[in-house]
């Protein structure tokens, strides 16, 4: 039995590291939390819970987790400071050393969040609670905890799908998220039928590895896009990333003539060489990459198609790296996501024996970012000049106000067209010049909807 009163009045803390299913999910938090009385603390308020959400993908990762607790730490002294995500999943013990941490949740765990806390603050002394862990090994990892939140922006994210069951060589996020699972259709359709309730009129779909849906519920993702399309009063969806094998050629026809699913693809690649991608052990070669993107750009032709990619993993040699750059030119793609690979314990990538020093990543990082760089601003060029519907986001302090148009491209207001009034608004405008530091349009506003 949960003891509200002891929530009453206190204020919460949240820091996020990571992915935009992280972000979900420490907003839900939040909601869930705000149900129940607590507020969120000011800037300059000392809170009486931290909340902070991890990211391991890489080492780096690590250690700026690392560097947010001990921050959150002296930032809030006397607070519950409650520490959960992937990192706190595959590294208990070592988040539960550091000095101020109170509890460490699990990928099975954090769905329990509300009781450990009205357990902690019903009386338990906080010194008993201390560097307490609750972690599961990742054949017990079996909770799904929904999740359809904005936080602070004005696009909902709906997680469909957490964990993953590919196990890449150079991966840890199956044994931090556990294997693949999801909820119903209809649960994900009635939160997005609750999303347009609240006003929201963009959803993007977020999990590990989407287009793995309904594996644990005998239904598809093909069946979820569709379902999804009928919920009349959302007026855009973006899939945040599919996997190139679970891309199939009737969803791209689909998304194709969809009345709401945006001309808009995330697909990571990871290596344009067919050597690197076994010994990642991805489950595609180039080929069939190279098939789904031409077959995207055959059906959708202004679509945007963004690209993940790994450099200097162990086994990229020199003429694999060639191949890579030289297989990414000739794709028709929008941008490309460039990581440099990162070690991490327990990996079978480690036993791969060449290995790519740390100069020669950020080489090869900054020849593929160029490379990024071009297509971006060709992809842009072609739509200057033209009409474009965009949906406004609330402008951060001291940025532009901008929004997306449905193939992706980022719109710029100038300050005298900026109005707070259009955040969360669908707006026709034309396309102009680039901004100062062109990674944006700049766009006259034509009507508002």
């Amino acid at each position: 039995m949960i003891d509200s009163s002891a929530f009453q009045g206190k204020k919460a803390a949240y820091y996020t590291l990571g992915c935009k299913l992280n972000f979900s999910e420490t907003s839900s938090f939040g909601l869930l939390l705000q149900e129940l009385g607590i507020v969120t603390a000011k800037e300059n308020e000392v809170a009486d819970l931290c909340l902070i959400n991890t990211c391991s993908v890489t080492d780096v990762a690590d250690h700026k987790c690392r560097q947010a607790i001990h921050r959150m730490v002296r930032k809030h002294p006397g607070a519950f400071v409650v520490v959960t995500g992937c990192y706190a999943q595959l590294a208990p013990q070592t988040v539960s050393a550091i000095d101020g941490v109170d509890l460490v949740l699990g990928a099975n765990e954090k769905a329990s969040l509300v009781q450990f806390l009205s357990e902690a603050w019903g009386g338990v002394p906080k010194q008993s609670s201390l560097h307490r862990y609750h972690t599961v090994k990742v054949k017990d990892i079996k909770t799904f905890t929904p999740s359809c939140s904005r936080g602070n922006r004005t696009r909902f994210f709906l997680k469909v799908q957490d964990g993953c069951d590919y196990f890449c060589t150079y991966c840890t996020i199956p044994y931090a998220r556990g294997f693949s699972r999801s909820t119903s259709i209809a649960s994900l359709v009635e939160q997005a039928r609750q999303t347009a309730r609240e006003g929201g009129k963009e959803i993007v779909l977020t999990g590990v590895n989407i287009g793995d849906f309904g594996k644990n519920t005998g239904e598809n993702f093909l069946d979820l896009v569709k379902a999804l399309d009928e919920v009349e009063d959302i007026s855009r969806y973006r899939i945040s990333s599919l996997e190139p094998d679970l891309i199939s050629d009737e969803l791209i026809a689909y998304c194709a003539q969809s009345r709401a699913f945006m001309p808009h693809f995330h697909i990571p690649l990871q290596s344009g060489s067919d050597e690197v991608l076994r010994l990642m052990h991805r489950r595609y070669d180039t080929a069939l990459f190279a098939h789904k993107i031409q077959l995207i750009k055959q059906l959708i032709p202004h679509a945007f198609i963004g690209v993940d990619v790994i450099v200097g993993m162990r086994g990229e040699t020199d003429d694999c790296f060639a191949q890579s750059r030289d297989f990414l030119e000739s794709l028709d793609v929008s941008q490309l996501h460039v990581f440099p690979y990162s070690e991490r314990p327990g990996t079978t990538a480690l036993r791969i024996p060449y290995v790519v020093s740390e100069q020669e990543k950020k080489r090869r990082s900054a020849v593929l970012l160029e490379l990024s760089d071009r297509k971006t601003h060709a992809f842009y060029e072609q739509w200057r000049g033209k009409e474009a519907e965009v949906l406004f986001e609330k402008a951060s302090r001291g940025r532009a106000m901008h929004g997306f148009t449905p193939n992706y491209i980022r719109v710029e207001l100038s300050p005298e067209q900026a109005d707070a009034a259009l955040d969360n608004q669908l707006v026709d405008v034309r396309l102009m010049d680039f901004n100062r530091d062109k990674t944006a349009l700049m766009a006259q506003i034509i009507k508002e909807r």
